[in-house]
């Protein structure tokens, strides 16, 4: 019996992507799988030849009600919970001064807020069984940022940091956590699953964040990006017995990654006097 073979995954946001990827997968290797999403419709043509190890619960992760229930459901049918992905969630493009307010307050409680009610859910089972593994799917965005995806951005900076700080709470319980970071994969992100703002400035035509927005939706469908290797590696994280805090997801990602690295490190370097003279005694280094 492999690592894998014996946990039980609880993914949101199943219907489309990286979820959908992932349950198909898990269920090809028969390992149990809850998989979550609005509309049980999307897994109408799911293919098992073992229900006892599929379970398929509607799930809106803004619905307290339906997460706990969704949580309860898993533990009534399996017993446990090992690994929770945290996938749900949508896309927002618009430079800050064009977006609405009201929409993005409605994607960070998606993306944000939805994951954190997720996470504290699925806590009570996994330190009773001190085990277990949560998974966030972030994005590259969370650890750097684009033009026109402020706000999208945010969530995911949002999220990384709960992710990291959670890692560090729950170590003592045999908790880990995985913040997975993925670039341009051929999902619906900057397609059904993105939105975008409604009111144009035309000061932003030709900027920056018009272009990225453009190139985003122009790429859509056509990313190098494969979610059915990312599956792969969501279980193989899982199977570690040491998963690493992140895990950046695509050549894209990787690359950016470095470059935002080499960047912070550029800065630190240029003012790194300045930065280390503000203590109590460092008054003459300003004089």
């Amino acid at each position: 019996m492999s690592r894998n073979e014996e946990k039980v995954w609880l993914v949101t946001g199943g219907s489309t992507g990286f979820g959908r990827k992932l349950i198909e997968e898990l269920i090809a290797k028969k390992i149990p799988v809850v998989a979550t999403a609005r509309n049980l419709s999307a897994f109408d043509d799911l293919e098992t030849n073992a229900d006892d190890l599929l379970l398929k619960v509607q799930l809106d992760v803004t619905n307290q009600e339906q997460v706990n229930n969704a949580v309860q459901s898993t533990l009534n049918k399996f017993g446990k919970i090992d690994v929770l992905v945290n996938n749900a969630g949508y896309g927002y493009s618009g430079s800050i001064e064009e977006s609405d307010e009201t929409a993005v307050r409605k994607m960070f409680e998606a993306n944000f807020w939805g994951a954190s009610a997720m996470i504290r859910a699925v806590l009570p089972a996994m330190r009773k069984n001190r085990s277990g593994l949560i998974i966030n799917v972030t994005s590259i965005g969370g650890l750097l940022a684009l033009p026109t995806y402020g706000y999208y951005n945010a969530t995911k900076h949002a999220l990384e940091g709960l992710g990291k700080a959670l890692s560090l709470e729950v170590e003592p319980f045999g908790i880990k956590v995985t913040n997975v970071e993925p670039g341009p994969f051929r999902t619906d992100w900057a397609g059904r699953s993105q939105f975008s703002a409604k009111h144009s400035i035309n000061d932003y035509e030709n900027t920056p964040a018009r272009i990225s927005e453009k190139t985003s939706h122009a790429r859509s469908g056509e990313q190098t990006g494969s979610p059915e290797l990312a599956a792969k590696a969501f279980i193989k994280i899982a199977a570690s017995d040491n998963p690493p805090l992140h895990f950046i997801a695509g050549q894209n990602a990787f690359k950016r990654e470095q470059e935002e690295i080499s960047n912070i490190q550029h800065d630190m370097q240029k003012w790194q006097e300045d930065s280390t003279h503000l203590d109590y005694g460092d008054e003459t280094y300003w004089q």
